[in-house]
């Protein structure tokens, strides 16, 4: 694995880079294919959605979503990685094939450090920490308690290795020193349910899905896992200001483009996301789906990347997760 420091130089300028001398007068000139490299149905398809049909009514041109899912992200994002640098093929995604991956994987068909061009972080998803009702830990000060006196009993769901959800209850681990024992399911909504039946006593999972089972009492929100309170649960502490500082995790959905992308059409592929971004309408339409405007793009964006790669490899490293 190359060194972050050259990882972050390498995202945070692939939007300078220029191939062929393209411009973007005439951009887009035909249909544009937007890959999302998991299944259809979940945030980031929906995410990709709502952003193609934004993008194609502000230039006049379609923009066409296409699900390529399949080894943790990593099919999609090897046909955009190895797509034409023209503007054309584009890719919507979470977290895993630009930042996690590498450090999950033996090896990948590309190097997410130098495959994409960043655009801009579409959206961001508060992550919450629940527990069964039944659970005898109220809050995070008493779940470490509980942990440190019965450490390998408690085990937390996610839906799967290397997932947002997994991450960050290792990034809990790591911070406070406890032993809590993974369970990975093929996806969040069956480790919801085994957690609203008791099977397992904790889990993370993303605010849309866990909003309605705090709302029905299925669940018991004891703390939010982003670096503010979150709006729709505004009395739920963060877990930094639970006694956990340096505690932050949240999902994210960005927009990349193939590396060497000329510059002219990434800037002004930059351009609309942030304009799209702005609009009440979109905020409004993200708020629906639990999500926030991101709020970086371009180079700035790029560093993000980098910085989210560093952060989640070292705690990959300590956790000792791998993905056969």
């Amino acid at each position: 694995m190359q060194s972050i420091s050259r990882r972050a130089i390498l995202i945070a300028s692939g939007s300078l880079i220029i191939s062929g001398g393209a411009g973007a007068d005439d951009y887009p000139a035909r249909p544009v294919k937007i890959i999302v490299p998991f299944p259809p149905g979940g945030s980031n398809d929906i995410i990709a959605r709502v952003l193609a049909q934004k993008l194609s009514e502000r230039t006049g041109q379609s923009f066409i979503v296409e699900n390529r899912a399949g080894v943790g992200g990593n099919i999609g994002a090897e046909a955009v990685a190895t797509a034409s640098a023209d503007g054309y093929t584009l890719m919507v995604t979470a977290p895993p094939p630009l930042t996690t991956n590498a450090a999950l994987y033996k090896s990948l068909p590309f190097d997410p450090a130098t495959a994409f061009a960043p655009v801009a972080l579409l959206a961001t998803v508060p992550i919450v920490l629940m527990v069964h009702p039944s659970f005898p830990a109220r809050n995070v000060q008493e779940l470490v308690a509980l942990a440190k006196a019965k450490p390998g009993t408690i085990n937390f769901g996610s839906s799967g290795i290397g997932s947002t959800n997994h991450l960050a209850g290792e990034l809990l681990k790591s911070l406070t020193g406890i032993d809590i024992v993974h369970v990975p399911y093929r996806g969040a909504a069956p480790a919801m349910n085994d957690l609203i039946a008791g099977h397992i006593p904790m889990m993370f999972d993303n605010m849309p899905a866990v909003l309605p089972q705090v709302q029905a009492k299925s669940v018991k929100a004891i703390a939010v896992a982003g670096a503010t309170r979150a709006t729709a649960l505004p009395d739920v502490p963060t877990v930094a200001e639970s006694g956990v500082p340096g505690f932050e995790a949240f999902a994210w959905f960005g927009l990349v483009a193939p590396a060497r992308t000329p510059a002219p059409v990434l800037a002004k592929l930059e351009g609309e996301a942030t304009a799209i971004l702005a609009a009440p309408g979109m905020k409004t339409r993200l708020a629906d789906l639990g999500a926030e405007p991101g709020a970086v793009s371009g180079a700035a964006y790029g560093k993000f990347l980098a910085e989210d790669a560093a952060k989640w490899t070292r705690i990959i490293q300590i956790s000792g997760a791998k993905v056969e």
